[in-house]
């Protein structure tokens, strides 16, 4: 599988390897489901010469089944792992992902491993929001920005890898995503991406249940659903942006029911802020009913 909008980042790279130049920390900030985990596989590939995703002198490094967090745990161990002495005389790779759930114990337990680098070893963070990063390993990465893909590239990459689809669809509900959406059961995610929009509008226009919407949301798909939640609201802190008059108030008169119901800016930013918390929070023991039930309240107020 290649992916053409990477091709001027992974030609730098293959440069910089074949000058011998390669940092010895990477930090890939990709716009979600651009292909930053992707790219990072390619480089530890690049750099181990080998085809294949896994390689003893290769470590990798996710949450642990359902837990939304690294931990310290998990930090410690690759940091052992690369100062073993390479198994080929080469690289040793580690590769984080998503780095930017570091907690905060295993995001200073890095930062040890970043101060001390070993010979030939490259590690790799691929992160959404850098800033949920400490400064001090910000700092200490060679940054890689990758941004989405217009959405006509997208479209035409999805149906080459996974065929003719409701792929449009897919991407006006999971957001300009293309991995991600390559990932997913096309017609699944279009349904509860109808479902999520139908739910906002009614609590937008007062005519919904808070308390039915949220415990049906809480009980499936729920990480789907917030990021569909996530896009409805990004989307309209964009229309606002581009406003020329770039108003205090937004009337998303084609999504409310009724005109007069308005969301001004920094409400928007508000309830996102606390979408993001939720989505952060999954692996903790919250009442995930009660907590969207007071998100869905905020839509309208």
């Amino acid at each position: 599988m290649s992916i053409p909008w990477l091709d001027q980042e992974m030609a730098s790279l293959r440069a910089a390897f074949e000058a011998e130049r390669m940092p010895h920390a990477l930090l890939i900030h990709e716009a979600p489901g651009a292909g930053g985990e992707w790219l990072a596989k390619w480089i530890a590939r690049l750099l181990l010469k080998t085809d294949r995703d896994q390689h003893p002198d290769w470590i990798s490094v996710h949450p642990i089944e359902d837990s939304r967090q690294i931990r310290i745990e998990q930090v410690r161990e690759l940091a052992q792992g690369l100062a073993l002495t390479s198994h080929q005389g080469g690289y040793k790779v580690g590769v984080i992902s998503p780095a930017d759930v570091l907690n905060r114990f295993a995001a200073n337990a890095l930062l040890k491993t970043l101060e001390e680098p070993s010979g030939r070893t490259v590690l790799i963070l691929v992160v959404t929001q850098p800033s949920r990063l400490p400064p001090t390993i910000l700092s200490r990465c060679q940054r890689i920005r990758i941004a989405a893909p217009e959405r006509a590239e997208a479209v035409a990459w999805l149906e080459a890898t996974r065929g003719q689809g409701e792929w449009q669809a897919v991407l006006d509900i999971v957001g300009e995503a293309p991995l991600l959406a390559a990932e997913s059961d096309a017609q699944a995610v279009v349904q509860i991406g109808a479902e999520v929009r139908r739910g906002l509008e009614e609590a937008a226009a007062g005519t919904g249940d808070p308390v039915t919407t949220a415990e049906r949301w809480a009980r499936a798909e729920l990480p789907l659903r917030l990021r569909c939640f996530e896009n409805w609201l990004t989307e309209r802190i964009r229309r606002q942006s581009e406003s020329p008059a770039f108003l205090t108030e937004v009337g998303a008169v084609t999504y409310l029911q009724r005109p007069q119901t308005v969301l001004n800016i920094r409400q928007l930013f508000e309830l996102l802020d606390g979408v993001r918390d939720l989505k952060s929070a999954l692996d903790t023991p919250i009442n995930r009913g009660l907590a969207l039930e007071t998100l869905l309240r905020q839509v309208k107020r």
